[in-house]
């Protein structure tokens, strides 16, 4: 069998890469990303009373100590037992006990509760303690 030698209707060879797969795989991530990243920030849900004290200014990273409506306590966004705390905070502020910590507390909380809550940071060597609320303005 004989083969005709080098015709001139022969495609050339490409050596582009198709970079289409590439772009949409991109955009799928970027969608997933955009959606996920809102939902990876999570709070503690507490419904914080009105307050029309003056604003304090608040340091870098604070430690927040949360009594929820349902008498658990959390620290930044992790919920901890009564018996954690200590561990917790110690964790949270590198062993500084001179650090503030901000108490903030759902308002169907009994003002007993919160001061149980308080007793038991500064039996733990906390004593520095800010208490949150909702800005509210003057008059309301």
């Amino acid at each position: 069998m004989v083969f005709p030698a080098d015709s001139g209707d022969d495609l050339a060879m490409s050596h582009d890469i198709n970079v289409t797969p590439f772009i949409d795989v991109i955009l799928v991530l970027l969608i997933i990303f955009m959606v996920a990243a809102p939902l990876a920030t999570v709070d503690v849900p507490v419904d914080l009373p009105r307050s029309t004290a003056q604003l304090q200014p608040r340091p870098d990273k604070p430690i927040f100590v949360t009594l929820k409506a349902d008498r658990s306590v959390a620290i930044n966004d992790g919920p901890v037992s009564r018996d954690d705390v200590g561990r917790a905070l110690d964790a949270a502020s590198s062993h500084d006990r001179e650090k503030r910590l901000f108490v903030r507390a759902d308002s169907a909380v009994s003002y007993g509760e919160i001061m149980q809550l308080m007793n038991l940071l500064r039996t733990t060597g906390y004593t520095k303690i800010a208490l949150v609320a909702l800005e509210s303005p003057p008059g309301t």
